[in-house]
């Protein structure tokens, strides 16, 4: 089907064929013909106080859904600003179509001062994209949109860029806004299958570390792990893929020295959808047995700093079955006995301020619904839940891992509610991280996002004073003054309180989940009922 359309108009119609039912966005001089496509149409749009607010929204929804999320900026400064979301999502693999104006194609690269000109806008964004490309011409549309989302469907799901000059984005012409048909993602060849059930035979304390890369696959990651008896390490992108109480599960994450000294003393391992990096583990290498397969979509991945016996290139769910289906006729596995690994995965009790942090996290998950859903920024609550917060479902713990960025929890918490308004949502953050994106509750607000928004308050910047106390370094930029957090979330017509005890705040958290809007509930670090 074709129609003559302006190239905003094909463009919004070119999304909602694909499937897109929500935007983010602020819109701009340079977006309005976007949004002459967006009136009246199907898809709902999400109207941000700032554009690094859409990237994180974008990032939350796409986490969320397992869909990409979608945001719409304007040229130059809408770009940059959301330039720190875009590479948020692009080092955690999550999928994001960021759709942007460009300077009228006769100005590309001209440098004659027109409003909002980069230079090469393509350049800013190409290091935080899989592809960032600029439309020249109507035809090419079509192409590259539909090259975006074959991308989603079967290749490392990374950020994607389209820019639209001005005079393209107004003219009318005849553009094809039929979806193309998406491929499939690889499938490992049969016989490094066959090689990696060999190398896999026998072991008796296999462990399998599963990473964001397989963590829509929980069936066949048990297919694989009942047929080995194998121990399952989640990374923090992938916490509830497999259930925190089921017996093949392993508590504890890589970033803990008692889950790295577990991995060590396996005797296989599979690596599965995880690039192992330094986000994943908090050490300069793991020490890893010598029989290592490693599944990963992403070819560089499976080379990259431990060499495999076995690199099984595909979808990880679709070789996680042909893996299980080849052990399926070897002898019966001989791994972990569950009681056995239950008693390897037993913690150490929490002290200090860890303590505190347990305790609330505590108090957090009884009031949570099994389905519902955490957005943390970069805080030292959010470090200790990387590792102890029991997961018990896919897609419930949304942390920035790789770019560490401040500032992500509370757009990307609203997000993750808009993509899925079923699921209770919370966003777990610091008064240093909440300061980046606070007017993000007018969204909040605007919008009915009933979400609670957890901030624990040290009145400072406690993981860097920390760092520089480590080391003899006298702290300095650590103690920002500190706004009143209540009054300011009720200037925006936000709920909020201060709980006086555990009970209280969990009683929040459920009343959170109920209300019409959003709630903070502002916990105090010293507050003497976590003692």
């Amino acid at each position: 089907m074709t129609a003559n359309l302006t190239g905003g108009q094909a463009i919004i119609a070119l999304i909602e064929a694909h499937g897109v039912d929500t935007v983010f966005g602020m819109p701009g001089v340079h977006t309005l013909e976007l949004y002459r496509g967006l009136a009246g149409g199907a898809i709902r749009h999400i109207g941000v106080r700032h554009e690094q607010g859409a990237g994180f929204m974008a990032d939350g929804y796409a986490r969320a859904t397992g869909r990409p999320g979608v945001c719409l900026l304007i040229t130059g400064p809408g770009v940059t600003n959301a330039a720190t979301p875009i590479g948020q999502a692009y080092s955690d693999s999550v999928p994001m179509l960021v759709i942007s104006s460009d300077n009228a194609a006769r100005d590309l690269g001209m440098g004659r001062g027109r409003l909002h000109e980069i230079t090469d806008q393509r350049a800013v964004t190409a290091p935080l994209t899989a592809f960032s490309a600029t439309a020249l011409d109507a035809a090419e549309i079509p192409n590259l949109f539909a090259r975006a989302f074959a991308h989603f469907a079967a290749a490392r799901p990374r950020p994607v860029h389209i820019s639209l000059p001005l005079d393209l984005l107004a003219a009318t012409a005849d553009i094809d806004l039929r979806p193309r048909p998406r491929p499939a993602p690889p499938i490992p060849a049969a016989e490094a299958i066959a090689a990696a059930a060999e190398t896999l035979a026998g072991a008796r304390r296999p462990v399998i570390v599963v990473g964001g890369g397989g963590v829509d696959d929980g069936a066949a990651l048990l297919r694989l792990a009942e047929a080995l008896g194998a121990a399952v390490v989640t990374t923090v992108a992938a916490k509830g893929v497999i259930a925190a109480d089921h017996p093949l599960a392993f508590a504890g994450a890589l970033q803990d020295a008692h889950t790295r000294a577990f991995v060590a003393r396996a005797d296989a391992l599979i690596a599965v959808g995880t690039e192992l990096g330094e986000t994943d583990t908090w050490v300069e290498r793991l020490e890893l047995p010598a029989r290592l397969v490693r599944i990963d979509i992403d070819i560089d991945v499976t080379q990259r700093d431990y060499r495999p016996e076995v690199a099984l290139v595909g979808d990880a769910g679709a070789a996680m079955n042909a893996l299980a289906d080849a052990l399926a006729g070897r002898a019966p596995a001989t791994g972990f006995d569950p009681r056995t690994l239950a008693e390897e995965g037993r913690q150490p009790a929490p002290s200090g301020l860890a303590a505190r942090h347990v305790k609330l996290l505590d108090a957090l998950r009884a009031a949570l619904p099994d389905d519902g859903m955490v957005a943390s920024d970069m805080t030292q609550i959010a470090y200790a839940g990387n590792g102890y917060f029991p997961c018990h479902r896919p897609r419930s713990w949304f942390h920035p891992s790789g770019y560490g960025t401040l500032g992500y929890a509370l757009p990307a918490a609203i997000g993750a509610k808009l993509g899925a308004p079923e699921r209770a949502a919370v966003a777990l953050v610091g008064d240093g991280g909440f300061l980046f994106t606070l007017q993000e509750l007018g969204t909040a607000v605007e919008h009915g996002v009933a979400l609670a928004i957890v901030l624990w308050n040290n009145d400072g910047l406690g993981e860097i004073e920390a760092g520089m106390v480590a080391r003899d370094i006298a702290p300095i930029g650590v103690r920002p003054r500190n706004p009143d957090y209540l009054a300011l979330a009720r200037a925006f017509g936000a709920r909020a309180l201060r709980p006086d005890s555990l009970d209280g705040f969990g009683q929040a958290l459920r009343d959170a989940f109920a209300a019409d809007g959003p709630t903070l509930i502002e916990v105090r670090e010293d507050a003497p009922w976590l003692d």
